[in-house]
């Protein structure tokens, strides 16, 4: 997430000071991706430095405002106009571990997986719960504020991340399988018949529902702050 951008997007709806601008972001995205007000206000001091922003006075309580300048609102339509970059994509740390836990002497690969595999789905079912709820408050004309639909545009990102996540561990367990017996076989054992059962079917389905919830509590469950 651009917090350049993200705090320049808020800026256009109006003059705002740090800790309302953090208050604001983390309102929208339902606090997936929490902001300190020294990250905002250095990240303020950068765009009034490239001229994005410039100070607007104070409010009643002496908090100093920033507001947009043309040349910021130039740059936020731009960048909403701009695909998102992945010619360099962000480091992922699940990526990270099983890539150093190939050949590690003393690692279970498979129960690596298989314990990451159990957290995104419990990660998953949360973000299910939580998607119902923001749907049942929209959808009984309770709520129709901006930030409610913003955050269930991103539990919606979350949950196919999760999906797709839970997809790719299925994989990798079935790639390393199959190299498994490549290596017996290359090593002159004898190879499993081919008739013999992979790998355990997916464990998520590609789309569709997800089962509902455990009843645990969860630090995911708790990502929406009101």
């Amino acid at each position: 997430m651009s917090i350049r951008h993200g705090l320049l997007a808020l800026l256009e709806r109006g003059p705002r000071y740090g800790s309302q601008l953090r208050t604001e972001f983390e309102s929208r995205t339902g606090s997936t991706w929490p902001l300190n007000v020294g990250q905002v206000y250095t990240t303020l001091a950068r765009l009034e430095r490239d001229g994005l922003v410039a100070p607007g006075g104070e409010d009643p309580a002496g908090h100093t405002l920033y507001a947009i300048t043309d040349t910021g609102r130039a740059e936020l339509h731009q960048w909403y106009e701009r695909p998102v970059d992945r010619t360099n994509p962000p480091r992922d740390e699940l990526s990270i571990k099983l890539a150093m836990a190939v050949g590690a002497p003393g690692v279970d690969i498979r129960a690596v997986i298989q314990s990451q595999r159990h957290a995104t789905i419990q990660a998953m079912q949360d973000y299910t719960r939580l998607k119902a709820q923001a749907l049942a408050a929209i959808e009984s004309g309770k709520t129709h504020e901006r930030d409610d639909i913003a955050w269930l545009l991103v539990l919606e990102q979350l949950i196919f991340q999760t999906e797709a996540e839970a997809r790719w561990l299925d994989h990798c367990e079935a790639r390393l399988v199959r190299l498994s017996r490549s290596a017996v076989g290359a090593a002159g054992e004898p190879a499993p018949p081919s008739g013999e059962p992979g790998p355990p079917p997916a464990t998520t389905p590609a789309s569709g529902p997800v089962a509902a919830a455990t009843t645990e509590p969860s630090r995911t469950a708790r990502l929406r702050r009101r």
